[in-house]
């Protein structure tokens, strides 16, 4: 595959936990649009959501052998997670740490990304458009 789209914790409630924040759409709804953006540019993608960091390091270790590029939402893992630093160190291709939120303007705790020193670049604030907006820039780097 072109691009593994990894989603971490509480994201599987998105359209249930705070729509203020999130907005309405599921989950689904996101794979459902970033599946029909990639086709759109020529590309394919993984998808994988877990509440689990163990398995968010394995689907990054995974995506050394099966893909070119990672999109990831790391969520809460973000701004904790040394072990995702890690393993996404070692992913040779590049990587959009991305967020629906705008972290930035959210609480200070948020302001902080364990993740944004080994990643090409960082998309937030969007919304749903975040995972848009990491496909069309990785689609630029993997076509250059």
């Amino acid at each position: 595959m072109d691009i593994m789209i990894i989603n971490g914790p509480n994201l599987n409630m998105l359209g249930q936990r705070q729509p203020e924040i999130y907005g309405h759409e599921t989950l689904g709804d996101i794979e459902a649009k970033c599946r029909a953006e990639a086709e759109a540019l020529g590309l394919t993608i993984g998808w994988f959501q877990s509440n689990h960091e163990g398995e968010l390091v394995t689907a990054i270790q995974e995506a050394r052998e099966t893909a070119r590029a990672i999109a990831i939402n790391a969520a809460a893992y973000t701004h904790t997670s040394i072990a995702l630093y890690d393993a996404l160190s070692m992913f040779e291709g590049p990587k959009v740490e991305l967020h629906l939120s705008h972290v930035h303007a959210r609480e200070s705790f948020r302001h902080h990304s364990m993740i944004s020193g080994v990643v090409t670049g960082v998309i937030a604030g969007f919304g749903s458009s975040s995972y848009k907006l990491a496909i069309h820039a990785l689609s630029d780097i993997l076509k250059s």
